[in-house]
């Protein structure tokens, strides 16, 4: 999955899993270049050719993309974009679910989001969704059931319903829920019992990054902060970036280049530089939450725990198609601070840990002044 399909997914029930995905430029950026232009002049064309001739436009563009050999270019229909752009403003249509696939191939409710439709309707954590509309969920990928929860173009708005049949236990029922418009909790924080604060981000959508830093202003004084950037796949780099000015007093976050040209990005002055920092991170941490972490380790803000990153740095800009669908290629790569690449190679943690993850982050503070 590219990371639409990983923000969509996220949206309809709450959850973001962890995938392949991208981040994106706006499709005016002036730093795309002609040679950027052209990969989506080919695609373009590839659509318009296949319309005159009475054939699918996406599908010819995605035969394009294909035979480009851009490991993150995608197409997308026009709802499927629509969707994404909304996902990206951290808002959704849905019933509030978080769910997750089984190895047994059962799809299980791992949260239900207070006020929204779903805890209305008493659905729990725990639950096993076993159909949507009548049309059975088990064994489908995520974001096949989250396509089905969310319904076609033509019923998705808030205020349609859709059925649900769930099991608890040896209890099988159904209900009628209404969809409605819901905003994505994609930046959450806790403080633990001995005063270090956990700022969990699930992907960097509008406005994320000045969530961070308002929770960074309201930890205890001098208290540690763990950043947890695991199965975060994503998302706005310039959230990202704001999000790393709430950790340093200026300087450079990354760079940049599109299709040779180079560009960087800069923290905003005024980041809290002083008190101690851990970043969490797996195999799902991507794209802009690498961008981030690399600044971090880079410039000696943070220590990274957790497991090799997962290696996308690369960016993609948009272009609308003559039928409405809209396509993504890559016109860029980034690169940390000190000028390694992410892209194929991840980010190496300071501290390798696969379990005990946040306990290890505990430890490391401590080790730093952070507690007694």
């Amino acid at each position: 999955m590219v990371f639409a399909s990983v923000l969509v997914a996220g949206a309809a029930t709450g959850s973001f899993p962890k995938a392949e995905g991208g981040d994106r430029k706006a499709a005016s950026d002036p730093t795309v270049s002609a040679a950027s232009a052209s990969r989506h002049d080919a695609v373009a064309r590839a659509a318009e050719e296949a319309m005159a001739d009475g054939k699918s436009p996406m599908e010819a563009a995605e035969r394009a993309v294909s035979r480009s050999g851009d490991r993150w270019g995608a197409v997308y229909s026009p709802g499927e974009y629509e969707e994404f752009e909304e996902a990206l403003d951290g808002r959704y249509t849905g019933v509030g679910l978080w769910a997750r696939r089984e190895r047994d191939g059962r799809i299980e409710v791992t949260k239900v989001r207070t006020g929204s439709p779903a805890a209305a309707a008493g659905i729990h954590r725990g639950d096993r969704l076993r159909s949507v509309d009548g049309r059975k969920v088990d064994g489908r990928p995520v974001t096949e059931v989250v396509s089905l929860l969310r319904g076609d173009a033509t019923d998705a708005a808030a205020g349609t319903t859709v059925r649900l049949g769930l099991e608890r236990g040896t209890r099988a029922w159904s209900e009628t829920v209404r969809r409605a418009r819901l905003s994505t909790d994609d930046v959450t924080a806790h403080t633990l019992a001995d005063g270090i604060t956990v700022i969990k981000i699930a992907a960097f959508t509008k406005g994320s990054g000045a969530q961070v830093r308002t929770a960074v202003r309201q930890a205890p004084a001098a208290s540690g902060i763990v950043l947890d950037l695991r199965g975060n796949a994503g998302g706005l780099v310039s959230e990202a970036v704001t999000a790393a000015s709430a950790f340093l007093d200026g300087g450079l976050v990354a760079t940049y280049d599109v299709d040779g040209e180079q560009r960087a990005l800069h923290a905003e002055p005024g980041g809290d530089t002083t008190r101690p920092l851990v970043a969490l991170v797996d195999g799902g941490t991507m794209s802009a939450a690498e961008l981030l972490t690399g600044a971090l380790q880079d410039r000696g803000r943070a220590v990274v725990v957790g497991s090799r990153t997962f290696g996308k740095g690369s960016v993609q800009m948009p272009s609308r198609l003559p039928d409405g669908s809209v396509a993504e290629l890559t016109v860029g790569h980034y690169r940390t601070p000190s000028g390694r690449g992410v892209d194929g190679a991840g980010i190496t943690p300071d501290l390798e840990a696969d379990e005990a993850v946040l306990e290890r982050a505990q430890t490391v503070l401590s080790g730093l002044g952070d507690t007694p």
